[in-house]
C-alpha cells in the first residue's frame, strides 16, 4: 500500500465549506474500502505516564528493551536516536520530575500544550501536519463551557504554571483559555490495538474532519502519526467524515456526548431516522409489554449507573456493580441491550485485571453477536473484543477458539489499520503459531 506523499494528499483532498458545519474535507478522487486518504505526522504528543516504560517516549514503539533517561529516570526510549529526537520536548518534563518527586502531576491535557507551546517557539515554518489548517485556526470553543469546564481548564492553567514555568514562556491568561479549548475538541486520544489509551495528539489538519454517526472514514495510529482509511467506498466530492464518540448508544446519548464535548448536535441520516435505536433499546420479551414508564426509569437507572462506576472503588467492589446493575436491568433489558452491553463490557475489563479469565471470556463471548449488529462495518470496538477473547482464549491453551477470534480481528482491522501494520504483522505470527 503506496503512502499518500505530503503534495498527493492537495491532489486528492480538499478543503471546502460544509452545509451546516463549518470547514470540512473531500476527496477529490474516488476511494476503496481500507484505502489510505492520507497519512499525519502528530504537531506534538505526549505518552500517558502509565505507559512509561512500556512504549518508547518519542515514536510510541512497544519493546522490552527500552533505554531510560538517566537524569529523570522515569522517560524511556528506543535507543539513542529517540532520545535526542524527543529532548526538545523531555526537557520541559526531566528536572522538574526531578525536583518535584512525588508531587509532580500535571494533566496530560497540561503536559501536550506545553509540549505545543515549545514546539511553536521552535517553529520557523509551516509543519508537514499543517498542509490545510495552521494550528492556531482550529475551532476553540471558550465561550460556550460551562463553570465546570471552566475550572477543569483553570487547574490544568494553575499546573502548567506551577510544573513549566521554569522551562517555558507562558502566554497571557486568555491565550491559554483559548490553546486549552481548542486542544480538548480537537486533540486525538492515540489508542493500542484493544482500544486502551496510550497517550494524547494533535494533528491540525485532522482537525478540518467534521463528525457523522455514519462515519466514511475510520482514524488509526502507526506511532504518533495518524492514518486516515474508508470504510465505505467514496466518490469525488463525499465529505470525509469520522465519529468523535463512541456509536453503541441511542441517538438521544449520542448527541447529549456530543453538546457536552464538542458544542453541536449531529443531524446525519442515522440521527434523522433513529433507526437503529429500536434494537439498541430492546427489551425483554415478556407475556404483557413493559410500560413505557418502566423503560424510561430504567434507562434513567443504567446512565446513572454508568455514571457510578466512575467514582473508581476497588476492582472487586467495581465487579459487584457491575454484577448488581445487570441483575437489576436484566429485569426489563433484553441481554442485547446496549446498557446492558456497556456493563458486560466494563465487568469483562474488570475481570481480565482480575486475573479471572473464565469471567472475561464469559462476558467477552455475550459482546460479540450484538455489537457486530449494533456497531458500523470496520469497527474498532468489535475488533478489539475478538481480539481480547483470542489472548484469553491463548491463555487456557483454547487453540481453535483463538485462532478464529484472531482470524475476525484481523478481517476487521486489515481495513482499518492497513495491511501491512505492524499490529496485522503480530496477528499473522500469532495465528501462524497456533
Amino acid at each position: 500500500e503506496r503512502k499518500a506523499t505530503p503534495t498527493q494528499i492537495t491532489s486528492r483532498l480538499e478543503r471546502f465549506d460544509s452545509p451546516g458545519k463549518g470547514r470540512g474535507l473531500r476527496v477529490t478522487r474516488p476511494f476503496k474500502v481500507g484505502e489510505l486518504l492520507f497519512s499525519c505526522p502528530a504537531f506534538s504528543h505526549v505518552l500517558s505516564v502509565k505507559e512509561r516504560g512500556c512504549y518508547c517516549e518519542f515514536c510510541f514503539t512497544r519493546t522490552q528493551h527500552l533505554a531510560r533517561c538517566g537524569k529523570c529516570k522515569k522517560a524511556f526510549y528506543c535507543n539513542v536516536k529517540c532520545q535526542k529526537g524527543d529532548w526538545a520536548m523531555h526537557k520541559l518534563e526531566c528536572s522538574a520530575m526531578v525536583a518535584f518527586g512525588e508531587n509532580w502531576c500535571p494533566s496530560e491535557l497540561s503536559r501536550l500544550v506545553a509540549r505545543i507551546l515549545a514546539k511553536k517557539k521552535m517553529q520557523k515554518e509551516r509543519c508537514i501536519c499543517e498542509k490545510m489548517l495552521l494550528i492556531g485556526e482550529m475551532q476553540s470553543h471558550t465561550e460556550d463551557e460551562d463553570n465546570e469546564k471552566r475550572e477543569m481548564t483553570e487547574a490544568d492553567i494553575a499546573g502548567l504554571h506551577r510544573f513549566y514555568s521554569k522551562h517555558l514562556d507562558v502566554p497571557d491568561h486568555k491565550e491559554l483559555l483559548t490553546l486549552f479549548s481548542q486542544v480538548a475538541c480537537n486533540g486525538f486520544t492515540i489508542e493500542d490495538d484493544e482500544l486502551s489509551h496510550l497517550g494524547t495528539a494533535v494533528y491540525p489538519d485532522m482537525a478540518l474532519i467534521n463528525h457523522s454517526c455514519l462515519p466514511s472514514v475510520i482514524v488509526t495510529f502507526k506511532g504518533t502519526s495518524a492514518e486516515v482509511r474508508a470504510v465505505q467506498d467514496m466518490k469525488p466530492g463525499d465529505e470525509v467524515l469520522i465519529s468523535y464518540i463512541d456509536l453503541l448508544y441511542p441517538t438521544d446519548d449520542r448527541n447529549n456526548r456530543l453538546r457536552e464535548s464538542y458544542y453541536f448536535i449531529c443531524d446525519c441520516q442515522e440521527c434523522k431516522s433513529q433507526s437503529k435505536d429500536k434494537a439498541k433499546l430492546k427489551v425483554r420479551k415478556q407475556r404483557d409489554s413493559i410500560e413505557p414508564d418502566v423503560i424510561n426509569n430504567m434507562v434513567r437507572y443504567a446512565r446513572k449507573a454508568i455514571r457510578d462506576l466512575d467514582s473508581v472503588p476497588p476492582p472487586s467492589e467495581l465487579l459487584e456493580m457491575c454484577e448488581q446493575s445487570l441483575e437489576e436491568m436484566g429485569a426489563v433489558f433484553d441481554d442485547s441491550n446496549v446498557y446492558m452491553l456497556h456493563m458486560m463490557y466494563q465487568a469483562m475489563g474488570i475481570c481480565m485485571y482480575m486475573q479471572d479469565l473464565d469471567g472475561a471470556i464469559r462476558y467477552g463471548e455475550k459482546l460479540l453477536k450484538p455489537y457486530s449488529h449494533l456497531y458500523p462495518p470496520y469497527s474498532l470496538n468489535v475488533s478489539s473484543v475478538y481480539l481480547k477473547l483470542g489472548r484469553l482464549y491463548l491463555g487456557l491453551e483454547r487453540q481453535s477458539a483463538c485462532t478464529s477470534a484472531l482470524k475476525k480481528a484481523m478481517a476487521i482491522m486489515e481495513v482499518a489499520h492497513g495491511k501491512d501494520h505492524f499490529y496485522i504483522e503480530e496477528l499473522r505470527k500469532m495465528i501462524a503459531q497456533k
